[in-house]
């Protein structure tokens, strides 16, 4: 899917016959292209639809008369289609364009639902959104062997599955997967491997990709001579039915909490799928994505998806070319994120990594923990048993300091102390060579503090991944007051190779996503010594649809770490960022912040003692400073805009969609906030806080 504006990109239908074996007959094999190479995915705007249409239509007319025994529809190389065209998706300007971009979908689809022969679809690449739903109104789908992504990934935009996706999948596969693939799997950006859309009734066969358009004429022959039968599931019965989305409805209530729409009306069309006609289930997702098209929160999360397509380019780095080869690593420190760190780096840049601490213990611990991580991804299939043993044969442990001599990168991953981190990178300075780049992981710390006694400052960079490191798709790079253009120019380039989204972030206090989040934290935790209720606290956040309440991500995050880096900004920006006793006495007790969450996939409640923590540490009455819910989230979001504020106004990145990017890739906050930004602009935070929008007018909101 693009996002970029733009005219639209018109994906072709191509029509040739193809002469199917055992006297099969004639097939009619559609195969849609945009005309531009494999890297530029197919999509499906207007012009393109209408296209499909008029070949279809003229196909079917073949058909009717004898000439076409059956119909198939494919892709160019490595892709169906990838969805919709969300540029001209976002370009409508009225809810009765919106319903026409819906029902022209349903119209070209329902040609080859209605074609009077068999139809198929050789899913030959990518299959997203309304390139899968091609698929999916198809009678019969083959796909090849080494497709990287199925999926319809609408509510995840904002939108649902509005070209048939709603009504076919679960009568294919039962409404519990299809709540799965419509619901839960976006939320996670999931997309389904084809093993799995095959394991689940989606796919109907998998074929080798060698050959995978020849095989796929064989096999549909044998199903139009009736050699092949393929057979589908009853429908799942009432009371099943009603049950499964009952469930999905409450979870969706306590992950979600009404934040946003589209989940909502996607499981409404999901619900009422199983006694709905095609037709009047196809109206009903006509109306759904109409509305949906003109929400902001499809607007915003078009805007998020732009973002983080083109964050692959990031703004701000170097030339390339200056980035130091990197053919050896290593790493200060043996914890957890180091570890973390290690691991990544063997198997992403497949180049030996070091790990050094004080004592063998440690090591041999960071060594299991590496180790470990691997051999669970070995028994789960998610990476092979060669590779596993050459990712582990990679990595090894020290305690010797001279080990880091032949290393071009070393990462700093100690305690988050600056005179401590300050002392690493003086020892290492008289054991690496001059071209070595010196990274440090800090999360808050001055980078420029710490190079500020080196010889040599300019070889000084942050990478600051965040925790998990494999899963979190963010590496803020922070250029110290002395950084040179090479040691950025590493830092960018070994980010990319670790299959990252760098960041450019100056050097100042949290730079972006723990600036933002320990503010969060600490005004959530301000109104509980005011005496806010902490699950008053907890709950205020729930109109944003985060990806968790605060008080569970203190427990991820841990609330030591949480209660240090809030000193710290609290100490380098003053005030704004509060002091919390409560926190304190939390910390220095041990107390458990959460309890178990009541079922897989809902949020963790407050440990009923935080309450206790908080009284007895409470410095200040509490009489009117209580706030209620919306006090809470009135006070959190003026504080955050005052903060960005501040944030752009000292630079700390080039522009606020650096800000939303993230937010949205460091912080999980969702596409259909579109970061944050956009959500200050649209409720009027930034107008009546700073007294000017952060964004142009019209972005990431409906147009007036």
């Amino acid at each position: 899917m693009s996002t970029e504006p733009r005219a639209e990109r018109v994906t072709h239908a191509h029509v040739r016959d193809v002469r199917m074996p055992g006297g099969a007959g004639v097939l009619a094999l559609v195969t849609i292209d945009n005309g531009l190479d494999h890297t530029k995915p197919t999509t499906l705007g207007p012009l393109g639809i209408a296209e499909l249409t008029a070949a279809l239509r003229a196909v079917r007319e073949r058909a009717a008369a004898g000439e076409v025994q059956a119909i198939a529809v494919t892709g160019k190389p490595y892709f169906l289609a990838a969805g919709a065209d969300l540029t001209q998706v976002a370009a409508v300007r009225t809810r009765e364009d919106a319903l026409a971009l819906g029902r022209g979908g349903h119209a070209a689809y329902e040609l080859l639902h209605d074609a009077g022969v068999p139809t198929f679809a050789f899913v030959n690449g990518v299959a997203l959104g309304g390139g899968f739903e091609l698929a999916l109104n198809c009678d019969y789908r083959t796909a090849a062997s080494d497709v990287r992504a199925l999926a319809l990934p609408e509510t995840g935009l904002g939108l649902v599955p509005g070209w048939g996706g709603a009504y076919l999948v679960p009568r294919l596969v039962g409404v519990e997967k299809a709540l799965d693939v419509v619901l839960t799997r976006p939320a996670a950006n999931k997309p389904l491997k084809v093993a799995e859309a095959a394991s689940l009734g989606l796919v109907d066969v998998v074929l080798d990709a060698a050959d995978f358009l020849e095989e796929s004429v064989r096999w549909a022959a044998r199903v139009v001579t009736g050699e092949v039968v393929v057979e589908r599931r009853e429908l799942d019965p009432q009371p099943l039915w009603d049950g499964v989305v009952a469930a999905a409805r409450q979870r969706l209530d306590a992950v979600v909490h009404g934040s946003r729409p589209a989940p909502y009306r996607a499981l409404e069309l999901v619900a009422a799928a199983r006694d709905a006609s095609r037709a009047d289930a196809f109206a009903a997702e006509d109306e759904a994505l109409a509305d949906l098209i003109m929400s902001d929160e499809m607007r915003s999360s078009v805007y998020a998806f732009g973002l983080v397509s083109g964050g692959k380019k990031p703004q701000g780095a170097p030339d390339p070319s200056l980035a130091q080869p990197v053919t050896r690593v290593g790493i200060v420190g043996a914890g957890l994120m180091a570890a973390q760190i290690a691991l990544l780096l063997a198997q992403r840049l497949g180049v030996p990594v070091v790990m050094r601490d004080l004592d063998q213990e440690r090591v041999d611990k960071g060594l299991e923990a590496a180790r470990s991580t691997v051999e669970r991804l070995v028994s789960s299939g998610r990476m092979s048993a060669s590779a596993g043993a050459r990712v582990v044969g990679q990595i090894s442990g020290t305690t010797e300091l001279q080990d880091f001599a032949s290393c071009d990168l070393v990462i700093e991953a100690v305690t988050e102390i600056l005179d401590l981190k300050k002392r690493v990178f003086a020892e290492l300075e008289g054991v690496v060579s001059p071209t070595t780049v010196l990274a440090t992981n800090t999360s808050a710390l001055s980078v420029t503090k710490m190079a500020a006694d080196l010889q040599h400052p300019e070889r000084v960079v942050g990478l600051h991944f965040f925790n998990p490191v494999a899963a979190m798709p963010l590496v803020e790079v922070v250029q110290a007051e002395r950084t040179s253009a090479e040691a950025l120019a590493t830092g960018f380039a070994v980010a990319a190779k670790l299959r990252k989204t760098a960041v450019l972030v100056a050097d100042r206090p949290g730079f972006v996503v723990n600036r933002l989040l320990v503010l969060l934290l600490g005004v959530i935790v301000d109104a509980v010594e005011h005496g806010t209720p902490v699950e008053v606290a907890d709950r205020a956040l729930d109109p944003l649809g985060l990806p968790m309440p605060p008080f569970e991500l203190f427990d991820l995050v841990g609330p030591a770490v949480g209660l240090h880096v809030l000193t710290s900004l609290r100490d380098d920006l003053g005030d704004r960022f509060p002091r919390s006793p409560g926190l304190e006495k939390l910390v220095a007790d041990g107390t458990k912040v959460v309890l178990p969450a009541p079922a897989k996939g809902l949020p963790k409640p407050v440990d009923p003692a935080v309450q206790a923590v908080f009284d007895g540490a409470r410095e200040v009455e509490p009489a009117a400073a209580a706030l209620d819910e919306a006090g809470v989230l009135d006070s959190v979001l003026t504080a955050l805009t005052v903060e960005i504020g501040h944030m752009l106004d000292e630079g700390v990145v080039a522009t606020p969609q650096q800000i939303d990017l993230c937010m949205i890739l460091g912080a999980g906050w969702g596409f259909h906030l579109g970061g944050i930004t956009p959500y200050l602009d649209r409720t009027g935070y930034s107008e009546r806080v700073l007294g000017r929008r952060l964004l142009p007018d019209g972005v990431a909101n409906v147009p007036a």
